[in-house]
């Protein structure tokens, strides 16, 4: 054969060959066996027998397993070994792994946002909850300068913690543990240190989520891998310890506000409070450490809580607190249970261990009428005789999700399907578990209960996804988000904003395992859920818009946040709720909606509001005047004027109430901060039972910074046999250049 044809040949084969390989990852079960094999390189190559040249890396430290290019047919061989817990076909994509700055829109390399970064080198977020890790990678101070000279705080020595730790980046770290140390003194658990040192994980996720720099490879057990950075990845972190194993406790928490606010803090980020509150704010400390806060020009933001979706569990409502929800990213961590009967359920997990193979064994559930607590897994409720070398299925709920896997692993089982009830409704949650486990939502429980319950041998086996980008739909609200309506103030609407707040990857202490104390695992990142997780979202993003509008008050920072959020997910359709799969949300569970940090810099319109305007907001409240002065620090305030209504403070979003009145009227005033000789048109959303009417119907702003009033009056219109209690609407102000959105909640109090 001629030598051309034969290169043709050879060319077109190998054309094909490489047409057909991919690039797959491999994630072993069981870990490298050096009296079998020298090397993992060669048990590896010895697992690709038919084509050992294949091979890419052998992952050693991060990863248990190894890159090669396989054919599908390779890949399907592999998946069916006994050794290998997945195979993953590669993905391509940009260095992320939180991925919350890429889905909020802030690309690391943009000029604009590196300028917007270097400016944030003199904002400083503070952040209370559980101290701090100061080894963190997430708290390297590599090529920032030095710490800005209005800064007044320090960092403590304790017998764990030298203030040498301490950096140009974290530039604070106190405790505050008076109060703990009172309600322990009884305690027969020896209590913490005084240090700043965080021993259980939460506050140094939470403080490197605000503003952590920027780490290459993090990743979680070989979940969620590329560069993690926080949302002001320049900003500065002051750590004030006021959470303890036995809880937060309010006069620690009122110390630490106190002192983060003499120090010279920018932005106050407090990711705790109670489950839900319907206490006036003179009785509510974070409300009055808040307040104080505001006087002073410091941001202050709270999660909502993760009570959800119960109505009116909303916590941290207060309007001078920006209230945060959580909701989905467009990543996820899938995870499989199979069933003996052949269906095959999605769920989610962040199981890294050996896994339990492709043999089905078999599955048990302790219904309620057997076994009341084995039904949630509770410790000690399940019989080792009728678990050992099982999956069991664990109801969600009571004890926590990780510690149902470990009471499973105790007893004997192998795996563990956590199911939702009615509680939880859809939202799932990924958990690092300490046995094969895999979360499913409400409806897939209810099928695998029943299975497990009325099948003579059910059986089944758990399979690991991996990480998967761009889901859709996202976000999605979580179903453990809590909800308004506002219990203080109704005419208030909370939360404010949702952020990301499901699967976050940030900074870990080195002294707990991902799952908790019980978990011996080390690793430097942890994937966490909870509106504690969103809370410093909003804290990094306000830290950025600080950083570009430095003269902007609190309320303005809140109110460009606020009405240049979105309502419509990844796939053009309105933002939909985890507690069911085809569920929409509404504004009790995402208020404004969800945060869009480009749009936020330059809204166009602001909503502001002084000190003055909220004590004339208390006031309207019929607040004595001791009751205000909880709350306001100056000695000459007093209620000689005061608000008609609640709902007339300047907020940017809209609750109306119709009780014994059908007719609502609120004022409101907007301050330009777009292009000078600016005109806005108004347009109005509601449903059938409500007519909106706002006058002016057009603003005209001549000057940047010019303020402009108008009145909107809401009328009610439902019959008294409509049976709808609540609904919802908005009101846009926009132009060529900015929408200005503020939404509208509707609730009937007569009947």
């Amino acid at each position: 054969m001629d030598s051309s044809i034969s290169l043709f040949f050879l060319l077109l084969q190998l054309t094909m060959l490489s047409a057909t390989k991919k690039t797959y990852i491999v994630h072993m079960k069981q870990r490298h066996d050096s009296s079998v094999h020298p090397t993992q390189r060669d048990w590896y190559a010895a697992t690709l027998d038919s084509s050992p040249d294949s091979l890419l890396y052998a992952y050693t430290a991060s990863y248990n397993g190894f890159a090669a290019i396989l054919d599908p047919q390779e890949a399907h061989v592999l998946r069916a070994s006994d050794s290998v817990l997945g195979v993953y076909e590669d993905t391509r994509y940009t260095l992320h792994t939180t991925r919350t700055p890429e889905f909020l829109g802030l690309q690391a390399h943009s000029a604009f946002w590196q300028d917007l970064h270097q400016a944030s080198l003199d904002v400083v977020i503070g952040v209370l909850d559980t101290g701090v890790w100061p080894e963190s990678q997430s708290f390297d101070d590599s090529q920032m300068p030095q710490i800005p000279t209005r800064w007044r705080g320090n960092c403590e020595s304790a017998p764990d913690f030298d203030p040498s730790l301490c950096n140009n980046k974290l530039i604070g770290a106190r405790s505050f543990s008076k109060g703990y140390r009172m309600a322990s003194a009884n305690a027969r658990k020896n209590r913490e240190p005084a240090s700043p040192r965080d021993l259980d994980g939460h506050g140094t996720h939470t403080a490197s989520t605000a503003a952590g720099s920027a780490v290459s490879n993090a990743t979680l057990l070989g979940y969620a891998t590329g560069t993690a950075r926080g949302m002001a990845p320049q900003a500065r972190v002051a750590a004030y310890k006021v959470c303890w194993t036995g809880g937060c406790f309010a006069s620690d928490i009122l110390a630490g506000m106190d002192q983060a606010i003499q120090d010279g803090v920018d932005v106050l980020s407090l990711s705790l409070g109670g489950s839900s509150s319907s206490v006036p704010y003179y009785f509510d400390n974070i409300a009055i450490g808040a307040f104080a806060a505001l006087e002073r020009g410091i941001f202050v933001a709270c999660s909502a809580g993760n009570t959800g979706p119960r109505s009116g569990s909303v916590a941290n409502v207060a309007p001078w607190i920006m209230t945060v929800g959580a909701g989905t990213l467009d990543r996820d961590f899938p995870a499989y249970a199979t069933l003996g009967n052949g269906k095959r359920f999605a769920g989610v997990s962040l199981y890294s261990g050996e896994g339990m193979g492709d043999e089905p064994v078999g599955l048990v559930y302790f219904s309620d009428r057997s076994n009341s607590s084995g039904s949630i897994c509770m410790p000690g409720s399940l019989d080792p005789d009728s678990v050992r070398g099982k999956v069991v299925v664990c109801d969600r709920g009571l004890n926590s999700r990780v510690e149902k896997g470990a009471v499973v692993r105790d007893a004997g089982g192998v795996g563990m399907i956590l199911a939702n009830t009615a509680a939880s409704g859809e939202g799932l949650v990924a958990d690092s578990h300490l046995v094969a486990a895999v979360a499913v939502g409400e409806s897939a429980g209810d099928e695998i209960r029943e299975y497990a319950s009325l099948d003579p041998n059910p059986t089944a086996v758990l399979s690991f996804g991996g990480t998967v980008l761009n889901v859709r739909p996202s976000p999605v609200v979580a179903a453990f988000s809590s909800r308004g309506p506002n219990g203080v103030t109704a005419q208030i609407l909370k939360p404010d904003v949702i952020g990301p707040g499901v699967n976050i990857l940030a900074g870990w202490s080195g002294a707990v395992g991902p799952s908790g104390s019980q978990d011996t695992r080390k690793t430097g990142f942890n994937i966490m859920s909870g509106t504690s997780m969103s809370c410093p979202h909003i804290s990094g993003l306000a830290a950025l818009l600080k950083a570009a509008h430095p003269d902007w008050s609190p309320s303005a920072i809140k109110s460009a946040l606020m009405t240049t959020a979105y309502t419509y997910d990844n796939t053009e359709s309105p933002l939909r709720d985890a507690t069911g799969e085809e569920s929409l949300s509404t504004p009790w569970a995402y208020g404004a909606g969800h945060v869009n940090p480009q749009k936020a810099l330059s809204p166009g319109l602001l909503y502001d509001a002084s000190t003055q305007d909220y004590i004339y907001f208390l006031c309207s409240l019929n607040y004595t005047l001791d009751h205000l002065r909880l709350l306001v620090k100056h000695p000459d305030a007093n209620c000689s004027k005061k608000f008609a209504d609640p709902g007339d403070l300047n907020y940017p979003s809209f609750s109306v109430v119709f009780g014994s009145n059908k007719v609502v009227r609120y004022t409101r005033t907007l301050t330009n901060v777009g292009e000078p000789g600016s005109a806005y048109n108004v347009a109005v959303s509601a449903p059938s039972t409500v007519d909106i009417t706002v006058n002016p119907n057009k603003l005209e702003f001549g000057e940047v910074g010019e303020r402009q009033t108008y009145t909107v009056t809401f009328v009610s219109n439902r019959s008294v046999n409509d049976s709808a209690t609540s609904g919802f609407g908005s009101i846009m102000w926009s132009n060529e250049q900015h929408l200005v959105r503020s939404p509208v909640a509707f609730t009937w109090t007569y009947f």
